[in-house]
């Protein structure tokens, strides 16, 4: 047999080995809810650009319907669009679907370990103590908000120093928002030029970009390979290595220093895993408490800070809606009073802002994906124990069925026609069921006292000379506005627009 006769004998196995795939997918595929026709290798991901896309998803949910399935390679992916396939998923079956899957970059992240990526006992006693923990420590009461009102303070004695030149006010949220959750888990905060601070938002930063990113998916595909290879994955994992070392040492700090009282979730874990020493069942150890600790900053600080980040951007783009939440501000509040989370109650166009915020911004349209933990049914299909889900809460924060204008920023989305505000059933931007948002309490707190401080000291404008504001996005796990500048005037201060300082600007906030 010569070279040309093994050529075309290797590419008809070739064909023959294609066409089996394809025809076994077909065939696993009638299992599953409808969707695009998978295809060999690639699976059916042509179908959305290679890119688990929230809006996409969307468009493809009018062709497949609410419960549709793509597949990643010979992998499926159910996907639930629209309110009602969420809450069948999230609520109704909650306990069938609470499993994680162990994905080689969720392994590497989590190790099994903690609440945000481990299933079964780990992870209903791991939820169970973080959530006593946070309780204890007096999350969604005074001395949360006294911690929170702390940072804000600092924010706002920054913002008064940049006399009102165009700053990135990235870096200032973030670090106001992980020093709250800094002060919860090791009892102290850092100062805004400490490089401990700046290499755990760094950490922070890196995790959600590089799941959904090319070298991300690589390594879903090919880990052994990967992880030998040189590129921006290595820095992602020393980025994760070094969070990790940090909490360890401060946990050991923490074994050595003896309190008279338990004062941050560290101390109080510590001394859950003594009490829970004779028990065989526990959970509860340092390498728990090192990545329970790691999965409050990673899912706690970068949504919270993210919110915030698309609050000022959007208070720049609508100034009308600026100047009304200011003049509530102004006619509720006294001037010295310190703005409490139950003042939302006498601030309803404040709060129905806060709420369009979160519902517009949808800071995380794809949750971590779930899986069933045993046999179950969403919409009346059958998916057997194992089936990766998937739930897209963009479709939920957008669904015209359930918002009046979904694609605007509208207010009015939780105001009657008197002005009050209203509560929506269908709002759900913390998840819901057994795997929703353990510091849900925490964020909805952190938001709206930042929020209410930073407009009543400061109004917020674009740069002299910068006529439009980009609502574009980066897109990850999570979305990030673009990178921008602002400026924040002093209320009461001249309205011109200062100056721009080259040396502020080439700051790193």
């Amino acid at each position: 047999m010569d070279a040309m006769e093994v050529t075309w004998a290797l590419v008809a196995l070739a064909v023959v080995l294609l066409l089996g795939q394809f025809l076994n997918l077909q065939w696993e595929a009638r299992k599953y809810p409808p969707g695009p026709t998978p295809l060999p290798i690639i699976g059916s991901m042509w179908a959305l650009n290679f890119s688990l896309h929230h809006e996409t998803l969307m468009q493809l949910a009018k062709t497949y319907g609410n419960t549709m399935t793509l597949w990643a390679g010979h992998t499926p992916l159910v996907i639930t669009n629209g309110f009602e396939a969420v809450r069948d998923m999230l609520v109704s079956k909650s306990e069938e679907t609470s499993g994680r899957p162990q994905t080689p970059y969720i392994q590497k992240y989590g190790q099994e370990k903690g609440v945000l990526t481990s299933s079964g006992h780990t992870w209903k006693q791991q939820r169970r103590t973080s959530i006593t923990m946070m309780r204890r420590l007096g999350i969604g009461q005074k001395n949360m908000e006294n911690r929170i009102q702390e940072e804000a303070e600092h924010m706002i004695e920054f913002l008064t120093a940049q006399e009102g030149r165009p700053l990135n006010p990235a870096h200032l949220v973030m670090s106001c928002v992980t020093n709250v959750i800094s002060a919860v888990v090791f009892g102290h905060r850092f100062s805004f030029d400490d490089d401990v601070l700046h290499l755990l938002m760094e950490s922070t930063k890196s995790v959600s970009p590089f799941m959904m990113s090319f070298w991300g998916q690589l390594y879903e595909t090919f880990p052994q390979l990967i992880r030998l290879l040189p590129g921006p994955h290595q820095k992602v994992f020393e980025l994760l290595e070094y969070a990790r070392n940090y909490v360890k040492k401060e946990v050991r700090d923490h074994q050595e220093s003896p309190k008279d009282e338990h004062q941050d979730f560290i101390d109080l874990y510590i001394d859950q895993i003594e009490k829970s020493k004779s028990d065989p069942n526990s959970t509860c150890d340092e390498a728990n408490l090192v990545q329970d600790v790691m999965d409050l900053f990673f899912a706690g600080s970068e949504t919270t800070a993210l919110t915030l980040l698309w609050a000022l951007l959007y208070m720049v783009k609508y100034p009308d809606i600026q100047e009304k939440v200011q003049r509530e501000l102004d006619d509720v509040l006294e001037p010295a009073e310190t703005i409490q989370y139950e003042h939302r109650m006498k601030l309803p166009y404040t709060n129905a802002v806060v709420h369009e915020i979160l519902r517009y911004s949808c800071v995380v349209p794809l949750a971590l994906p779930h899986h069933c933990v045993k046999d179950t049914t969403i919409q009346g299909f059958h998916l057997g124990k194992g089936t990766i889900v998937i739930y897209n809460l963009f479709s939920v924060h957008y669904d015209h069925t359930i918002w009046e204008v979904p694609k605007e920023f509208n207010p009015s989305h939780f105001l009657d026609k008197e002005g009050n505000f209203v509560k929506k059933e269908k709002f759900i931007p913390f998840s819901a069921g057994h795997r929703a948002c353990l510091g849900e309490q925490m964020g909805r707190t952190e938001i709206f006292i930042l929020f209410s401080n930073l407009l009543r000291q400061f109004t917020f404008h674009l740069p002299e000379g910068v006529k439009t504001v980009n609502l574009g996005f980066i897109m990850g796990t999570t979305l990030h506005p673009l990178p921008y500048k602002i400026c924040a005037r002093p209320r009461g201060a001249p309205s011109h627009h200062s100056a721009e300082d080259p040396q502020q600007l080439d700051s790193s906030i």
